[in-house]
């Protein structure tokens, strides 16, 4: 049973509350009932999504809901901001022979303020 997710697994903690878990609840039932009443394969797919969302509302546990909420938990990749390295003649040059001097943190490209490309 190893990878496996167990619906009515009772070591798996509460994800779905109060008015969550009842529109679970009442929307499981609403579908159950109109794919009863439609059949056919549509029906079928109906009754499935009934069941799952009643499942969810019965057991207070969703699977998916707790992987959307691991993957926004999980720290953002620190924002990278764009530099060159700089050519050998920027770094050889005169005007960096003086040690007062120092290269600038950010030069402008002069793509940063367009917001569009140009066609």
């Amino acid at each position: 049973m190893r990878g496996q997710v167990l619906v009515f697994d009772k070591s798996a903690p509460q994800n779905v509350h109060g008015w969550e878990r009842a529109a679970s609840l009442a929307g499981g039932l609403v579908l159950m009932g109109k794919g009863l009443r439609r059949g056919g394969i549509f029906g079928l797919a109906e009754l499935a999504m009934g069941g799952m969302a009643l499942a969810r509302g019965i057991s207070g546990r969703c699977e998916g809901k707790r992987l959307l909420t691991e993957m926004e938990a999980k720290p953002a990749l620190p924002s990278q901001r764009y530099s060159h390295m700089p050519m050998d003649s920027e770094v050889h040059s005169s005007d960096f022979t003086d040690t007062s001097v120092q290269m600038p943190d950010s030069t402008p490209m002069g793509n940063e303020s367009r917001t569009t490309p140009r066609v």
